[in-house]
């Protein structure tokens, strides 16, 4: 008789053989290659989008620099309008205090002016009722009013 063996490999036999007219090693061809190609569209999306990622990420580093230049260079535009600026309030001040200064010096000369004019107009005064009384103790009559009041007007024309 035949063996286990014997029957087991043309029971195998028969199962390839059945396999192979229903089409099954087609399927799984058909199968491992639709596999196969699922797979490789995955790799090439994923190259894709790491290619993709890498230009993004060269994109924003090109980004940042720029970024960081332009805040530089709006760092150092600050610094320079800042020092224009207080050289602008230096000189500023500067001019003010010199009005000031100048403005005090003409209230000074003009009071000045004024205590001299006042005390000319004192002297004048003074120099007039002086004259006046001499006049009027040593001269008598119509001439010594006429001399008077004609000595007055000469010295208050002089003196003012």
């Amino acid at each position: 008789m035949l063996n286990a063996e014997f029957w087991v490999a043309v029971a195998f036999l028969l199962f390839v053989a059945l396999a192979m007219y229903m089409g099954v090693h087609r399927m799984l061809i058909d199968a491992l290659d639709q596999r196969s190609a699922r797979i490789k569209a995955e790799l090439d999306e994923a190259r894709r989008l790491r290619d993709e990622a890498q230009k993004l990420v060269a994109a924003y580093r090109g980004k940042h620099q720029e970024a960081e230049r332009e805040a530089e260079a709006i760092v150092a535009s600050a610094k320079v309008e800042a020092e224009r600026i207080a050289a602008e309030a230096k000189t500023k001040m500067e001019d003010f205090l010199a009005r000031r200064s100048k403005m005090a010096e003409m209230k000074i000369a003009q009071a000045e002016q004024q205590a001299v004019a006042e005390v000319r107009a004192a002297a004048a005064e003074a120099a007039v009722a002086a004259a006046e009384r001499i006049l009027t103790e040593t001269i008598k009559g119509k001439a010594a009013e006429d001399l008077v009041a004609q000595g007055i007007r000469d010295v208050k024309a002089k003196l003012n």
